[in-house]
């Protein structure tokens, strides 16, 4: 079942990070707009793109307004997930001049950040368009993220992800088994093979888990898939390999292309027929989108 993309990042955790923001820049005591904005001084000011992409984090932009004065009007012109260009107004908002002028780069800094996520994932789900080869035969291999994120901003980089069109892989390190490159070192050292390691953790936790385990050979893959590991996370393996493992798994488990994945390899590896590609990428390199706060008066 695909996710909702709609579904927003959990309110507490968005006002935690957003005071988090505001403490850290000083918002609360700046000293120059209130040097030089008299109290009960009012204005409206828009959001602009300067550049094209997709637009990521208006309830995390509106929570930075609404943290420093609750009656701050925050009007969105265009929802979250929407592909902007250069020049679209996004935002109209209006009050108090002194909160605007406050929150304005804290709130800037979380819709570029985010916007940029949602760009980049978008920028990949658009190279994968059109093809129907997965084994489950339900379209185009999917674009999901990584636990390659912002400290303390997964929750909305991974909102932004959805939003570009990705989906997202577990949360955190208690939401599923996936056995990576030094948990088999360390098994290695008891000589433990790929099949007794997917045998170990299938005895040591609980059955609703999904068990994945990352592989680098064809050989390593079939292992895991005799063993019944639910999924396999091909590990910089050539197109030619991970082509060939796909056909050897046969959609008997999930398979997961994982390492060198960019703007012009991605196609290429979503043909072999893996189910699900995952990229750092987009939450540890997004580029920001370039967006202003402007005053109008």
């Amino acid at each position: 079942m695909a996710e909702d993309t709609s579904r927003p990042p959990d309110p507490k955790i968005v006002q935690r990070v957003v005071e988090a923001a505001l403490l850290e820049d000083g918002a609360r005591s700046d000293v120059t707009t209130k040097a030089v904005v008299p109290d009960g001084e009012v204005g409206r000011a828009a959001i602009i793109a300067k550049e094209g992409g997709v637009l990521a984090g208006l309830p995390v932009a509106e929570a930075v307004f609404a943290a420093l004065d609750a009656t701050v009007r925050f009007a969105p012109l265009v929802p979250d997930g929407s592909v902007i260009c250069p020049g679209d107004r996004l935002v109209e908002i209006e009050g108090a001049l002194s909160p605007i002028l406050s929150g304005e780069r804290v709130a800037l800094n979380f819709l570029q950040q985010l916007s940029g996520v949602a760009t980049a994932t978008h920028d990949l789900v658009e190279a994968v368009a059109g093809l129907n080869v997965r084994s489950d035969g339900q379209g185009p291999a999917r674009i999901i993220d990584t636990r390659k994120t912002t400290p303390g901003l997964r929750e909305l980089e991974r909102y932004a992800v959805r939003l570009g069109g990705g989906q997202n892989h577990r949360f955190n390190l208690s939401d599923g088994v996936l056995i990576k490159d030094n948990h088999i070192a360390a098994a290695r050292d008891r000589d433990l093979t790929i099949a007794q390691i997917v045998e170990l953790a299938r005895r040591n936790v609980a059955h609703t888990f999904r068990v994945e385990i990352e592989v680098t050979t064809r050989e390593e893959a079939r292992e895991a898939l005799g063993a019944g590991a639910d999924a396999i996370l091909l590990d910089n393996m050539s197109v030619a390999d991970m082509r060939h493992v796909v056909e050897d798994v046969g959609g008997r488990a999930i398979t997961e292309a994982s390492g060198g994945v960019t703007i012009d390899t991605v196609r290429e590896i979503a043909e072999t027929g893996v189910d699900l590609i995952s990229v750092g990428g987009i939450t540890h390199s997004a580029p920001a989108l370039d967006l202003s706060l402007e005053l109008e008066t």
